[in-house]
C-alpha cells in the first residue's frame, strides 16, 4: 500500500529543497508547541503577579506537556472539526493533558496572543537561520574573489565586450549586494518585538479586569511575558494583531536578497554559456536526458526560479497590510500561513544553493585568455597610438593607419569567422615598425585591469572583514549537499 503522503500534495519548498532547520521552524509541531510555551509563560506571569487561580500544580503540568505530541496534534485536529476554531481546540487538548491548568489556560487572552506572538518568534528565528547562511555565502565568495583578484577577464557592458576587469573584482560586485542584504535582514531582525499581552482589541481590558483595575500590574504582566519569551520589548500599541507592516519590514529584505541572488545566478549562467566559469558539476551528474554532452547550470537556474517566487511574496505582504480594517480582519490569516513560511523557505533554499555553488566554482583560464586575445587588440589601439606618438609619429596619421587595419581585422572576424589578426597586421605594416618591440608589453592584459586587484583586496580585507566580524561563530567549512 502506498504511503498516505504520496497521495497528497506536498510543497516542494519543504519536501524537496529546504533545510531541515527551516522546515522544522515552520512545522505544525513547532507552531503548536510555541503556543503552549506562550500559555505556560502567561500563567507563570499571572501567578507571579498575584492571580491565585493559577496554582503551582497547574504550572507544573503545563510545563510537563509543553512539547506537543503526535497524539495531541491529532486530537486537536479532531476537536477543531467540532468547534471550528484552531486555538480553542488546542486549549481544550492542552487542558486534557494538564487538568490542573484546564481552567486557566489562555486566561484573559485572545487568539492572537498565541498566533501573533508565535509568528513574531518565527520571524526572528527565521532571520537568524537566513543570516547564518548568508554570511557563509559571503565568506566563500570572498575567498574566491581573493584567489582570482589578479586574473584578467573581459568585462561586459550591455553584454558587449568592454574594458577588462578581473575574475575576483567581478565577484566583489555580488558580495557588496549580499552585504547590503545582510545589513537589511539583520536590521529587520533586531527591530522585531513581541506583540505581548494586549487583549482582544489591544486595550488590555480583560487583563485590567483580572487585576482589579491595577494598570501597573497589567503593564508588568506585558513586560514579564515578553522577557520570559526571550524578547526585550513589546510593541507599545496594537490592535487585535500586531501591525502587518511588520511583515513588510521582514519579507522586504528577503525579497531584496532574492534580487541579489537572481542577478548573481544569471551572471553565472551567462558565464557558463561563455565557458569561462561554471557552477559545480558532479562526476556522475546528467545535464540532459537527450544531449549527453550538456552541463546545464541547474543550481543557478533553481536560484533564479525561486527568487522570482520570493519577489511575489513581498507583494502579498503589501496587499495584506493595506486592507486590514480598524483593529483587525481575518482576511490576513490564510495568506500569511502561506506567504510568511514560503518567504523564509525560499530564502533558505536560495542561500543553501548559493553556498553549494560558491564552494566549488570552476574557472577556465584558457577560455578566458582566448576571449581576451580576441578583443584586446581593438582595446589596445589607444595604447598603440600613444606609443607611436612618443616615437615621433603624428597622432592623426597613426589613428588613420590603425583605423584601416582595425576594419580589415573586424571583417575577418565577422564575415569570415576568423581570428582577430589586427596585431599581425600591425607587425606586417612598416609604418608601425617603431613600436614592434613594444607590442608584447602594450598587449599585456594585466595592464588593462586598472586597480581591480587592489580594489578587490582592500574590499575583502577591510569592508567584508569588518562586516563579518560579528558573525565569526557562524562561519563553517561544511559543504552543502543539495537535492536535485
Amino acid at each position: 500500500m502506498p504511503s498516505q503522503e504520496f497521495d497528497n500534495y506536498l510543497t516542494p519548498l519543504s519536501s524537496r529543497y529546504a533545510s531541515k532547520e527551516m522546515s522544522n521552524l515552520f512545522s505544525i509541531r513547532t507552531r503548536f508547541s510555541t503556543w503552549r510555551k506562550l500559555w505556560l509563560n502567561l500563567a507563570i506571569a499571572e501567578k507571579e503577579l498575584g492571580l491565585t487561580a493559577v496554582t503551582d500544580e497547574a504550572i507544573e503540568q503545563l510545563r510537563a506537556h509543553v512539547e506537543i505530541t503526535d497524539e495531541e496534534i491529532v486530537a486537536a485536529s479532531e476537536q477543531e472539526k467540532i468547534v471550528r476554531h484552531d486555538v480553542m481546540s488546542h486549549v481544550h487538548v492542552y487542558g486534557l493533558s494538564a487538568p490542573a491548568a484546564a481552567g486557566i489556560i489562555h486566561l484573559g487572552a485572545t487568539s492572537c496572543y498565541v498566533t501573533d506572538n508565535a509568528d513574531l518568534i518565527f520571524l526572528r528565528e527565521g532571520c537568524d537561520i537566513v543570516i547564518k547562511k548568508l554570511v557563509n555565502v559571503i565568506q566563500r565568495l570572498s575567498d574566491f574573489a581573493l584567489k582570482y583578484k589578479d586574473m584578467p577577464v573581459l568585462g561586459w557592458t550591455h553584454f558587449q565586450p568592454a574594458q577588462l576587469t578581473t575574475v575576483g573584482k567581478r565577484a566583489t560586485l555580488w558580495i557588496q549586494e549580499l552585504l547590503w542584504d545582510l545589513r537589511n535582514i539583520q536590521r529587520a531582525r533586531d527591530d522585531l518585538c513581541l506583540r505581548g499581552v494586549k487583549g482582544t482589541t489591544g486595550t488590555q481590558a480583560s487583563f485590567l479586569a483580572l487585576f482589579d483595575g491595577d494598570h501597573d500590574k497589567v503593564e508588568e504582566l506585558d513586560q514579564l511575558v515578553v522577557k520570559l519569551m526571550g524578547f526585550e520589548n513589546a510593541y507599545p500599541v496594537t490592535g487585535q494583531t500586531y501591525s502587518r507592516k511588520i511583515d513588510i519590514d521582514v519579507v522586504g529584505p528577503l525579497s531584496s536578497l532574492g534580487a541579489t541572488a537572481h542577478k548573481m545566478a544569471t551572471d553565472l549562467r551567462l558565464l557558463a554559456n561563455l565557458k569561462e566559469l561554471e557552477e559545480p558539476f558532479e562526476k556522475s551528474q546528467i545535464g540532459s536526458s537527450a544531449m549527453a554532452y550538456k552541463r546545464n547550470p541547474m543550481r543557478c537556474e533553481r536560484v533564479c526560479s525561486l527568487s522570482r517566487h520570493l519577489f511575489g511574496l513581498y507583494q502579498d505582504t503589501l496587499s495584506t497590510a493595506s486592507v486590514q480594517w480598524f483593529e483587525r480582519t481575518l482576511d490576513d490569516s490564510a495568506i500569511r500561513r502561506v506567504s510568511l513560511p514560503s518567504a523564509f523557505l525560499c530564502a533558505d533554499i536560495i542561500l543553501s544553493t548559493l553556498t553549494n555553488i560558491t564552494s566549488d566554482m570552476v574557472v577556465y583560464p584558457k577560455v578566458i585568455q582566448r576571449r581576451i586575445n580576441s578583443e584586446l587588440p581593438f582595446m589596445a589601439t589607444e595604447n598603440i597610438i600613444m606609443a607611436m606618438v612618443q616615437k615621433g609619429a603624428s597622432r592623426q596619421d597613426c589613428h588613420e593607419n590603425i583605423r584601416v587595419l582595425s576594419h580589415q581585422a573586424a571583417r575577418v572576424v565577422k564575415e569570415e569567422g576568423g581570428d582577430n589578426d589586427l596585431i599581425e597586421r600591425i607587425k606586417n605594416t612598416e609604418y608601425f615598425a617603431p613600436i614592434w618591440d613594444d607590442l608584447d608589453k602594450l598587449l599585456d592584459a594585466r595592464t588593462f585591469v586598472g586597480r581591480a586587484p587592489e580594489q578587490t583586496e582592500k574590499f575583502v580585507n577591510k569592508t567584508v572583514k569588518d562586516a563579518l566580524t560579528p558573525y565569526t561563530e557562524y562561519l563553517v567549512d561544511d559543504k552543502v549537499e543539495l537535492s536535485v
